[in-house]
C-alpha cells in the first residue's frame, strides 16, 4: 500500500462511526402497558356505544276519565239526544225546559244550560212568559247574561214575525179570527198600555202594523195628527185602531180593534 493511504482509511473510518449509530445503542424506551381493570373488553375489541331503542310507532293515548254530569263531555252528549229526539219526533216531543235549554245552548255553548232553563220557568211560569219578559226582570237571572237574552228574544221576534206573516197581504176584515190571534201574540203579555195602528190599502189588505204610543200601566196618549200623517205617508185607505188593557184579563174584543 503506498505510504500514507493508510492514514486515508483511518480517517475513513473514524467519519463513519460518527455518521452512523453504533449497533450496541440502546433501544428507544417504550411506555409500561395500562393495567387492566376486571370486566373491561378485550383490547383487540372496539366498543360500540349502546343502542337505543325503538321508539314506538303509535303514541300510547292517556285513559279518559268517565265524563261526569255538568262537564262538558256530557253536556255535548245530552245535547245530542235533545236535538235527535227534536228531529225525528217534533216539536211536542221537547218539554218547555228541555226547549229553553236547546235556545240557551246556542247561546252559551261552554255553560250548563240546564239549571238557567229551569230558574226561567221558575221566575215566569211558562215558556211564553219566559220568552216574552221585559228585558230588566231577565237581566236578574243568574247565568243568563247577555247572549242568552239575546236568544230568548230572537225567539220572540221570530214568534211575531211568523205570526205577522199569516195576515199580511190578507184581507183582515174577512180573517177577523185570524187577526185577533196575531193581535194576542203581539200585545198578550205587554205591561203597559201600547197605541197600535192596522194600515189598510183599498182591499182591506194588512199594509202595516205599528205602535204609535206607549204609555203606562192604564194609559196611553193619542195624537190624531200623527196618525192620519202616518197613514198618508203609506198611501193606506183604512185604519184599526187597538190598544191594550195590561191590568184587565189579557182578551181582545171587537172594542179593542175599530175599523175606520
Amino acid at each position: 500500500m503506498p505510504p500514507g493511504q493508510d492514514d486515508l482509511l483511518r480517517q475513513l473510518e473514524t467519519l463513519t462511526r460518527l455518521v452512523q449509530p453504533e449497533s450496541s445503542a440502546s433501544p428507544a424506551p417504550t411506555l409500561p402497558p395500562v393495567p387492566r381493570q376486571a370486566g373491561d373488553p378485550p383490547a383487540a375489541q372496539a366498543t360500540l356505544p349502546p343502542r337505543r331503542a325503538r321508539a314506538p310507532l303509535t303514541t300510547p293515548v292517556p285513559p279518559q276519565p268517565d265524563p261526569t254530569p255538568g262537564t262538558p263531555m256530557s253536556a255535548e252528549g245530552h245535547r245530542s239526544r235533545m236535538r235527535a229526539r227534536l228531529l225525528q219526533s217534533g216539536p211536542d216531543s221537547v218539554a218547555d225546559h228541555e226547549l229553553l235549554e236547546m235556545m240557551l245552548f246556542l247561546a252559551l255553548p261552554r255553560r250548563d244550560t240546564k239549571p238557567i232553563a229551569r230558574a226561567l220557568l221558575t221566575r215566569f211560569g211558562s215558556f211564553a212568559n219566559a220568552v216574552s219578559a221585559p228585558l230588566p226582570d231577565l237581566r236578574t237571572v243568574e247565568g243568563l247574561g247577555d247572549a242568552g237574552i239575546a236568544a230568548l228574544k230572537t225567539i220572540q221576534a221570530a214568534a211575531l214575525r211568523l205570526a205577522r206573516s199569516e195576515v199580511l197581504n190578507l184581507p183582515v176584515l174577512n180573517n177577523w179570527d185570524r187577526l185577533m190571534e196575531y193581535l194576542q201574540t203581539v200585545l198578550g203579555r205587554e205591561r203597559i198600555e201600547q197605541f197600535r195602528i192596522l194600515f189598510l190599502d183599498n182591499r182591506n189588505r194588512l199594509l202595516a202594523d205599528e205602535a204609535q204610543a206607549r204609555g203606562t200601566v192604564n194609559h196611553t196618549p193619542v195624537y190624531p195628527r200623527e196618525v192620519v200623517k202616518r197613514a198618508l205617508e203609506l198611501h193606506a185607505t183604512g185604519l184599526i185602531l187597538v190598544h191594550n188593557h195590561p191590568t184587565l184579563s189579557v182578551r181582545l174584543t171587537a172594542d179593542h180593534a175599530q175599523a175606520r
